[in-house]
């Protein structure tokens, strides 16, 4: 396996995570009696880059082959 798929792989890893985490605020910001809907906007905002970028990463990593 090349360097540079392993940190690919290792990137996407972490994005993964920091995504995973994200939504667990969202979820725990929307809970609360009087939710900060600015709050929640920015999180959803910078969860949907972290996603972007895990699909780039994964096209990368993992391309369609037409046969």
């Amino acid at each position: 396996m090349s360097v540079s798929r392993i940190s690919l792989l290792a990137r996407l890893k972490e994005l993964q995570g920091q995504h995973a985490a994200l939504h667990a605020k969202i979820e725990s910001v929307i809970a609360q009696d009087i939710p900060d809907q600015l709050r929640v906007r920015r999180l959803k905002k910078k969860k949907l880059q972290y996603k972007d970028e895990i699909l780039i990463i994964e096209d990368e990593l993992f391309p369609d082959i037409i046969a």
